[in-house]
């Protein structure tokens, strides 16, 4: 076999996996829910598709963070230039009651008590996870408030485990 022949031959292979490659990093991924944080909308082990290309962010998206060497997967509940609260169980943003689409338990906090910010700082999201008391999140000063460049996409998407496929809220 010359030369040619061989490069003729694997070069369908070589556009395949250049495509593969740059899909998977500009584009969609998937990624491992790891931990409790997000029950019973997720579970540890979930497998889901992070889409880079929505950034984006509304109140109550899902979002995967990075944070070190590795990724969490929370909700956004606080946007750029809003005063956060929880009291009584009951989310307040800016002074007003918000319904939350979460209906667990959640212990008081202010943004003020644990920052001393009476607002969330332009490019910033405050993110807390559904199963609010075991959950590693912004009312932790471990993750913070959270800057939008370190917010690696959303996800609506599981592929794993095969019986709950699909779209999820």
């Amino acid at each position: 076999m010359n030369m040619k022949k061989i490069i003729k031959e694997l070069y369908p292979y070589v556009i395949i996996i250049v495509v593969v490659v740059l899909f998977r990093t500009f584009i969609a991924t998937p990624v491992r829910v790891d931990g409790d944080s997000m029950n019973s909308t997720l579970n540890n082990g979930d497998i889901l598709i992070l889409n880079k290309l929505n950034n984006n962010y509304k109140r109550f998206d899902i979002v995967v963070i990075k944070m070190n060497n590795t990724r969490l997967v929370k909700r956004i509940i606080g946007l750029p230039g809003e005063n956060i609260e929880y009291k009584d169980n009951e989310l307040y943003i800016n002074g007003e009651i918000i319904e939350d689409v979460d209906t667990s338990r959640t212990a008081d906090f202010s943004l003020n008590e644990l920052y001393g910010k009476t607002k969330i700082p332009k490019d910033s999201y405050f993110v807390i996870g559904d199963n609010r008391g075991n959950s590693l999140d912004s009312r932790d000063y471990r993750v913070g408030i959270i800057k939008k460049s370190d917010i690696l996409g959303t996800t609506k998407i599981r592929l794993f485990p095969l019986n709950k496929i699909g779209k999820f809220n």
